[in-house]
């Protein structure tokens, strides 16, 4: 009995220890799951934070290449910027619309970077969140939105940066172009703290004028629809003259007249021309460059530079005065030419004289300053570039020029027709608007009434033949020349009809001839008086221009009745100084324009009177007085 208790209860005590036992290994495998549950939650962590940190060096290298590609974009920015401003015209203008086209730019490629930075990083949260649980995907878009918003602020730092260099960049672009046309010497200068800067504009201007590639300001203008549409109004009022006219004949003489009579009497003589303008020509060519070889071969050797210089000096103005002097004036007037015959002849003889100073005046202290080696000649100018200098459209001779690759035969065959559709354009002003008015049966003594009615009668056609000029020489005739001969510096005129003062009207409406008058006139005239008399340097330069153009109009018309002289060197030089630079308001471009309008009106009255009074009244004798007296004003004829 007591065996079988004890074997009973040794049997619960295995069953309880196996229990035990069973227990604690299931304690110890819940344990171990437990364990690898946590190991397995920690290396899913540890691959959340690692996909966390490849998405953020995923972002940093997105936005690092983004930063890159903005980088090389604005470095080709500049690059293309450094080209087109050496390739084009008008050099304030010309940045003011590359700033504006490459700000856009710059704006666009910003605005890419922008939208790359926000797109990117919720691309790769979906990429990197798959398969993991709902809190890692929580904390990792958490980062994934922080990161761009940390990004976001480094690229609005370099964006103020762009914005801040951009002028700054724009004007080292301006300084390098200026920089590579202006000799080695003269391209830099040493500050104080051993860096270099480029030269001031005030020490540029010594170097004279920098030739660059340009295109006409016209043209440029031209390719905006707004500006043609002007241009396509001229030409309607073109075809109603030319209607007008043809209608007008026909009904006073019951035929189509197509004889114009004025246009050939005008320009007459032309055998007479030709030949006056080859002897003239040739004389330029040869004599002026004959002389300052034979002078420059003896300056140096010579040990009398000073009389040398000053007999070859002599001998030249002999030449110059009685060639180019007195020969035209002798062709002129021997001859009666008419008065575009004249004109030709005249106009001439003054780009002659202008030729051939400037090549003077340059060639001159380039052979002064380099001697050359012993026993050889300095350098010399050579005739080709003379002689091409005596054709393109300016007035300062280098030995090169800017050239363009070919010639656009299509800008010239209709450069020649816009010419000749000029020529006719006045003919049809002339016919239609002043010989109607200027030529009546009876013409009465001067009187106020008279004038005032005549002044204001020709505001309109003279305001027309002021455009006109401007358009068919300045425009149409230089651009032909300059395309002929690949000539790529086109600007021959700036926007003068945007002028608010008289002084830059008169810088702006004829540049070739401004640079001629600056650089040889006034410049010189300050470099003779030590930069002192600026005020005498300027009346100086006015003084000539309206005596040169006084004496043009005197020899073309035939008669001598100052009011070119006493409009440009009296009301020009008042206007000069009452509208000077500092008056910006539109007021006074309108004050301009309506200067210029009645200046014309007065000049198309007064020549045209006294056109016709030479006609009717011819003076009765030689003396001076009948010469230098208008007849205009004392005339009375009855027909």
């Amino acid at each position: 009995m007591e065996d079988e208790a004890s074997t009973t209860e040794h049997r619960d005590l295995v069953q309880r220890t196996e229990h035990r036992d069973l227990v604690q290994s299931t304690e110890h495998r819940d344990l171990v799951q437990s364990t690898e549950h946590r190991d397995l939650v920690q290396s899913t962590d540890h691959r959340d934070l690692i996909q966390r940190t490849d998405h953020r060096d995923l972002i940093q290298r997105t936005d690092h290449r983004d930063l890159i590609q903005s980088t090389d974009h604005r470095d080709l920015v500049q690059s293309t910027e450094h080209r087109d401003l050496i390739q084009r015209t008008d050099h304030r203008d010309l940045i003011q619309r590359t700033d504006h086209r490459d700000l856009i730019q710059r704006t666009d490629h910003r605005d890419l970077i922008q939208s790359t930075d926000h797109r990117d990083p919720e691309t790769d949260h979906r990429q990197s969140g798959r398969g993991s649980d709902d809190i890692s995907g929580a904390e990792l878009r958490n980062d994934s939105d922080e990161a761009p918003r940390l990004w976001n602020k480094q690229l609005q730092k370099l964006k103020s940066q762009i914005v801040t260099e951009l002028q700054v960049q724009l004007s080292d672009i301006v300084e390098r172009v200026l920089s590579e046309s202006l000799p080695a010497s003269s391209q830099i200068q040493p500050h104080q703290n051993g860096k270099t800067a480029p030269v001031a504009r005030t020490e540029r201007k010594d170097v004279g004028k920098v030739f660059m590639h340009r295109m006409s300001l016209l043209d440029e203008l031209f390719e905006i629809s707004h500006i043609r549409t002007i241009y396509h109004m001229f030409l309607a009022i073109f075809l109603l003259f030319s209607a007008s006219t043809l209608i007008v004949d026909y009904l006073e003489h019951g035929r189509l007249v197509l004889e114009f009579d004025l246009l050939f009497y005008a320009f007459g003589q032309l055998s007479t021309v030709t030949w006056a303008w080859t002897l003239m020509f040739l004389y330029t060519l040869l004599v002026p460059y004959q002389l300052l070889v034979s002078w420059g071969s003896l300056y140096h050797a010579s040990t009398s530079k000073l009389p040398l210089s000053l007999g070859f000096g002599l001998v030249l103005f002999a030449l110059q005065s009685c060639v180019l002097g007195l020969f035209p004036v002798y062709v002129v007037v021997h001859n009666q030419l008419p008065p575009a015959s004249r004109f030709i002849v005249i106009l001439e003889q003054i780009r002659f004289l202008m030729k051939t100073y400037s090549f003077i005046r340059e060639s001159v202290p380039l052979i002064i300053s380099s001697p050359g080696k012993e026993g050889e000649n300095p350098r010399f100018p050579t005739l080709s570039s003379y002689s091409y200098f005596l054709f393109c459209p300016t007035l300062i001779y280098r030995e090169s020029y800017p050239r363009n690759n070919h010639i656009r035969w299509n800008y010239v065959g209709v450069t020649i027709v816009k010419l000749f559709v000029c020529l006719f354009y006045g003919y049809y002003i002339l016919e239609r608007l002043c010989v109607p008015v200027f030529k009546p049966d009876t013409n009465q003594s001067f009187s106020k009434r008279s004038m005032v009615l005549c002044i204001f009668h020709s505001i309109f056609p003279g305001t027309m033949l002021l455009l006109l000029c401007f358009f068919a020489f300045l425009h149409c005739w230089l651009n032909l020349f300059a395309e002929l001969l690949r000539f790529a510096d086109r600007m021959f005129y700036k926007d003068w009809w945007n002028s608010y003062s008289f002084a830059n009207y008169y810088r702006t409406w004829n540049v070739v001839v401004h640079d001629f008058l600056y650089y040889y006139g006034y410049r010189d005239f300050l470099w003779l008086s030590r930069r002192k008399f600026r005020t005498a340097a300027m009346l100086s330069v006015f003084m000539v221009s309206a005596f040169v153009h006084e004496y043009a109009l005197g020899m073309g018309f035939g008669f001598f009745y100052p009011v070119m002289f006493f409009l440009f060197a009296i009301f020009g030089v008042l206007f000069n100084f009452a509208m000077n630079d500092k008056r910006q308001s539109p007021v006074c471009n309108v004050l301009m324009w309506t200067s210029l309008f009645l200046g014309q009106g007065v000049q198309v009255c007064l020549y045209c009177q006294e056109w016709y009074a030479q006609i009717n009244c011819p003076p009765k004798g030689d003396s001076f007085m009948e010469l230098v007296t208008p007849r205009s004003w004392s005339c009375t004829y009855y027909k």
